[in-house]
């Protein structure tokens, strides 16, 4: 019969397995696992405040310090003080018993030691911050004529003297080109007088061999306006000056709400 059973046939055909119709070797390289980045390990027992700190100190170098505000920039130059400790609380306080950063620096250590967490060491360490940015501003003002940097002295009698508990009385000793010879506190007195002496004034400015000088002195109250008594001293301290050859330039009345310039008011 032509072409045979269909049994024939299939016995005529051998048997092939499935993988034999794909002699191919399978690969033996592993799958590609793709890796994935370990969790960030927490520490438990680190301090919450390192962190933070961390986050500052890179809020500062990447945003610059004026991202910051004043009591971030108040608790990070407490760092180095207080090291093992979250110093935001005591910039918070500080800044609340004091009203603002230049006044926080400017207070006696007394008061500041008042403050709950704040030691000998802070105390010392932010009067050095004041000494340290008087010094440069005072550099600043060496450098230049005094007249001609009217911006800049206003700036430096503020920073040294606005926030005093108690009035001071100095005099700014100039050269013949208005240039800084020396500055010089001549008295210290209560909370509403620093008694000077003319003859005082007169002398020292002769010893310097000064041609000029301008007057400065605070008033703890805040308010700058001139007192009777500034005007009696001026007169006197320039009637004095005069006598040697020395011109009184100006008198500053440094107070917290400002300054005020006998020249401007139109008082010498």
């Amino acid at each position: 019969m032509a072409g045979g059973s269909r049994k024939s046939r299939d016995a005529a055909v051998p048997h092939v397995e499935d993988s034999e119709l794909f002699p191919f070797k399978r690969d033996a390289t592993p799958p590609i696992v793709v890796a994935r980045p370990d969790p960030p390990t927490i520490h438990k027992d680190r301090p919450h405040y390192l962190q933070h700190r961390e986050r500052l100190r890179k809020k500062f170098d990447e945003a610059g310090p004026a991202a910051l505000a004043d009591y971030e920039l108040l608790e990070m130059a407490l760092f180095r003080t207080i090291p093992r400790q979250d110093t935001k609380p005591l910039a918070k306080a500080l800044l609340a018993k004091f009203g603002t950063l230049a006044a926080v620096f400017a207070a006696p250590v007394q008061r500041i030691a008042e403050v709950k967490g704040a030691g000998p060491a802070v105390a010392q360490d932010l009067k050095l911050v004041q000494a340290l940015l008087e010094c440069a501003a005072k550099g600043e003002l060496k450098q230049r004529t005094v007249i001609s940097s009217w911006s800049q002295l206003v700036n430096y009698c503020r920073m040294s003297m606005a926030h005093e508990p108690r009035e001071r009385f100095r005099v700014l000793f100039l050269d013949a080109k208005n240039q800084l010879i020396a500055d010089e506190v001549m008295n210290e007195g209560t909370v509403d007088h620093a008694p000077v002496y003319p003859r005082e004034v007169a002398r020292r400015a002769l010893e310097l061999s000064a041609a000029a000088v301008i007057l400065v002195h605070n008033h703890p109250s805040g308010d700058p306006k001139p007192s009777t008594a500034d005007l009696a001293i001026t007169r006197e301290i320039v009637a004095a000056a005069e006598a040697i050859s020395v011109k009184v330039h100006d008198h500053l009345v440094i107070g917290r709400n400002g300054v005020e310039s006998f020249k401007s008011l139109g008082l010498l």
